[in-house]
């Protein structure tokens, strides 16, 4: 496993880590293969959207914000079960494929490491199957 150092400055955050993904998978020499991309975090996530217009990520973290907001009856005691919830619907884990040594995303993918309860340093782990 290959981890991948993400440091965060929000509260709520999306970080776009298509190019630090892409390093590793030329690092480590991955012609064709699959990539997969795990969040080991409770409060954390990962998920694939447009990389070419910033709105996007915000307009995202608004929606969320807003069906789940900061302030309500919440029971768990340290205070951060919003980012357990956006969490669980934005999901821990991607499977990108990896041709002729490039992520196999759409013209305008990228892969985005989701903060929710920050500001923190996160990991994302990576492996590698090559074909």
């Amino acid at each position: 496993m290959i981890p991948l150092t993400v440091k965060t400055r929000d509260k709520t955050q999306f970080i776009d880590i298509t190019r630090a993904v892409q390093e590793k998978i030329t690092a480590e020499d991955v012609g064709n293969g699959l990539c997969f991309l795990f969040v080991p975090h409770t409060t954390a996530g990962i998920t694939i959207n447009e990389n070419a217009d910033p709105t996007v990520q915000s307009d995202i973290l608004n929606v969320l914000n807003k069906i789940i907001p900061w302030e309500n009856n919440y029971k768990h005691l340290e205070g951060n079960s919003p980012a357990h919830v956006k969490s669980s619907i934005v999901g821990a884990s991607e499977i990108i494929a990896v041709e002729s040594g490039r992520l196999a995303l759409g013209t305008w993918q990228g892969i985005y490491f989701c903060e929710f309860d920050g500001p923190r340093t996160r990991q994302v782990n990576i492996k590698f199957i090559k074909d």
